[in-house]
C-alpha cells in the first residue's frame, strides 16, 4: 500500500473525527460511552487546531486512512480508521513523526495494549505512569521516550 502523508487543515477535521471514532471504538473498549462522548464533542475538536495536523492518504484511492498530531517533540495523537489497521498507516504516520518532525515522546493509555505494543515494537521505552489521562480521568497512562539511538 502506498501512502502519502500531507498537512491535514480544517476542512479535513470531519473525515478525522471519524477516524478517531473507529479507532477507538475498535481499541478503546475501557472507556465509559459517556467519557467517549465527551472526547468526541469537546475534546478532540478543540485538539486539532493545537496541534501540527497531518493526515496519510491512500495513494490510489485518495482515501484517508490515518492521521498524526505533534506537538513540538510528542506524539500527541495517531488514529488509523479501523478498516486500515495492520496494513503499514501507523508505521509510515510513526516514521514521519520520528524521522521528519524530530518526535521523541508520546502518552498513551495504558489500557489501549495494542498500542502499548506497537511502540514498545518500534523501540520506545516506558519512562513512567501517571494513574489520570491529561484530562483528568481514571484512564491510567504510559509515557514513552525514544532513545536516541533508533
Amino acid at each position: 500500500m502506498t501512502i502519502r502523508i500531507d498537512t491535514a487543515s480544517t476542512t479535513d477535521y470531519p473525515c478525522l473525527l471519524e477516524i478517531w471514532s473507529t479507532s477507538v471504538l475498535a481499541t478503546h473498549d475501557f472507556l465509559k460511552s459517556e467519557d467517549y462522548e465527551e472526547i468526541k464533542q469537546q475534546l478532540i475538536p478543540a485538539y486539532f487546531p493545537a496541534v501540527s495536523l497531518y493526515k496519510a492518504t491512500h495513494n490510489q484511492s485518495q482515501k484517508t486512512l490515518g492521521f498524526l498530531g505533534v506537538l513540538e517533540s510528542c506524539v500527541e495523537m495517531l488514529f488509523i480508521d479501523a478498516c486500515a489497521r495492520g496494513h503499514g498507516v501507523g508505521t509510515t504516520l510513526l516514521n514521519y513523526a520520528v524521522h521528519e518532525l524530530g518526535a521523541t515522546k508520546l502518552d498513551v493509555n495504558e489500557q489501549n495494549t495494542q498500542a502499548v505494543g506497537f511502540y514498545l515494537h518500534y523501540g520506545f521505552v516506558q519512562t513512567g505512569r501517571s494513574d489520570l489521562d491529561a484530562a483528568g480521568k481514571p484512564y491510567p497512562t504510559l509515557h514513552f521516550n525514544l532513545p536516541k539511538h533508533i
